[in-house]
């Protein structure tokens, strides 16, 4: 939908017509409505006339800033309503949570987190030694996660940026994801100017490339050129930027072995396991808890086995905690079909999950206990 052109100036000359030519009728509503004493006198017209003038030039003036900030939002992508930003001071408001307790309370990965904490205490003493004057060993901070989608990469990630702010090592501590489309442009030059913005962006962070691998293409100059832009940003900002390279963990292996300086910069690997059953039936119980759901009897135990039949189907290209996290979606937006049909439910109708808000993706009904198809 196109935004109509303002143009404050024409507004204030056509609010100025407005009020010379009916400042009388201007002046009387303004007495009306906001003096109770009789009506005033000429002057007091005179200068009633010039508040309300005054009023509507800040009027004008809020409404140009409000038109301001709207068009910057436009332009970003992103509109800052009153409502937005409110919400926004309200969630700074909020302490945010301790990374390494968030990253204990993820469900699984006791490797990873094992990993994790390994390395950001020999991270903070080599920081420690080197803030007291004591010869610090040279440590690398990027990093290579490998492993099935879902299983915790991007967040790992995230909380580790926050973890590397923490012990002084990053300035900001801001994660930029990004994978080949968010580097690569279609011509030849452009791709380091692309590549370039990431960087910025991600300075004083991680920069966290998803599926690395599709980079390193056979004749693929547009991929190398990102590449080499990427390596020296590693070595000029070496101090307050760290990469992150991700993916599936066979192609991560062979594209970090074709190239010499991805071989060098690149150390340090991460191997991120599928989630268990167990683990993934935690995962939907923890949104459960988390979003105020409750299960009906004998949900528990169908959910578990539309998870492990999920598992089965697609052991090849299975999500791990986004396939759980989808499940969840389509299950609450079952319920909510049901419950719209419902005259006035309650708060404990729209806490329960049942067996009616089950549908198994691959028959389109879920057979309950009882029943046959």
């Amino acid at each position: 939908m196109s935004r109509r052109k303002y143009d404050p100036e024409k507004t204030m000359q056509e609010i100025m017509k407005i009020t010379r030519l009916q400042k009388e009728t201007l002046s009387s509503m303004y007495d009306d409505f906001f003096t109770p004493a009789p009506a005033a006198d000429a002057a007091s017209d005179e200068s009633s006339a010039d508040d309300a003038v005054r009023h509507a030039r800040e009027a004008l003036g809020q409404a140009k800033k409000v038109f301001s900030e709207e068009q910057e939002g436009g332009q970003s992508g992103v509109s800052k309503t009153q409502e937005e930003t409110r919400a926004q001071t309200e969630q700074e408001k909020v302490p945010e949570k301790d990374p390494m307790v968030e990253l204990e309370e993820m469900i699984g990965l006791d490797a990873i987190k094992h990993d994790v904490k390994e390395l950001v205490d020999f991270v903070k003493v080599q920081k420690l030694r080197k803030d007291q004057g004591l010869k610090s060993v040279p440590v690398s901070l990027h990093l290579v996660f490998t492993g099935n989608p879902g299983t915790g990469k991007t967040t790992v990630a995230r909380l580790l940026a926050r973890l590397y702010k923490q012990i002084g090592v990053l300035s900001k501590g801001q994660l930029i994801e990004v994978d080949r489309s968010g580097l690569v442009a279609g011509y030849v030059g452009q791709t380091a100017i692309k590549t370039q913005e990431q960087i910025k962006k991600a300075q004083g962070g991680i920069l966290f490339i998803d599926e690395a691998y599709s980079l390193s293409e056979k004749d693929d100059p547009f991929g190398q050129e990102a590449i080499d832009t990427i390596l020296k940003a590693m070595e000029d900002k070496r101090e307050d930027f760290v990469v992150i390279v991700a993916g599936y963990t066979e192609p991560m292996k062979k594209f970090i072995e074709s190239n010499p300086g991805l071989k060098s910069r690149f150390n340090k690997y991460i191997e991120f396991p599928d989630y268990s059953i167990d683990e993934l039936e935690q995962i939907f119980l923890q949104n459960c808890s988390r979003y105020d759901y409750v299960l009906d009897d004998g949900v528990q135990e169908q959910v578990r086995g539309m998870i492990a039949a999920k598992k089965l189907v697609n052991t090849r290209n299975f999500a791990n905690a986004r396939e759980v996290r989808n499940l969840f979606e389509d299950i609450i937006t079952n319920q909510a079909g049901r419950l719209a049909k419902m005259d006035q439910p309650q708060s404990a109708d729209m806490m329960k999950i049942t067996l009616d808000d089950l549908v198994d993706d691959a028959a389109n009904t879920l057979e309950k206990p009882g029943e046959k198809k």
